[in-house]
């Protein structure tokens, strides 16, 4: 018979960050890839609301979609990616790819949102320097030379 599974060692092994919040939106999980990815240690991000990560730019749209989640007991985020901006520790933008799923308490209502998470920016940016190439050589061709 195999070992029942070590669920708190699965969440800290994981390659991608676990990021669990309550229903305030403070952080209850903080795995050792949420570290990597955003350098807060997970003393330093228990606890703490979300806008730890969270630019403040988009805080807000942030919060309304974290209200509405809250108050309907439903996200479309749990099979669709959802790819936003991130801070890390130092101040540096990210842009992060993640879904959620929604956590309940024993009467049903929402108690909670877990996220995995992945550090999306090296593709963004290499997306970002596509286009702008891109639009060099279309510019580029629309100059030259006809015949």
């Amino acid at each position: 018979m195999p070992d029942p599974v070590d669920y708190a060692q699965l969440v800290e092994t994981a390659g991608d960050a676990v990021v669990v919040s309550d229903a305030l939106g403070l952080i209850v999980v903080w795995n050792a890839a949420a570290e990597r990815i955003f350098g807060f240690t997970a003393e330093e991000a228990l606890g703490q609301s979300l806008d730890l990560i969270t630019p403040e730019r988009h805080r807000r749209r942030h919060w309304d979609g974290y209200a509405r989640t809250m108050a309907s007991g439903q996200t479309r985020y749990g099979t669709e990616i959802l790819r936003v901006p991130a801070l890390h520790k130092d101040g540096r933008p990210l842009s992060i790819a993640f879904s959620v799923g929604l956590l309940f308490d024993g009467a049903g209502a929402v108690s909670g949102v877990t996220a995995i998470v992945r550090d999306d920016t090296r593709r963004w940016n290499d997306e970002r320097e596509m286009r702008r190439r891109l639009a060099e050589l279309e510019a580029d061709a629309r100059s030259a030379p006809i015949g």
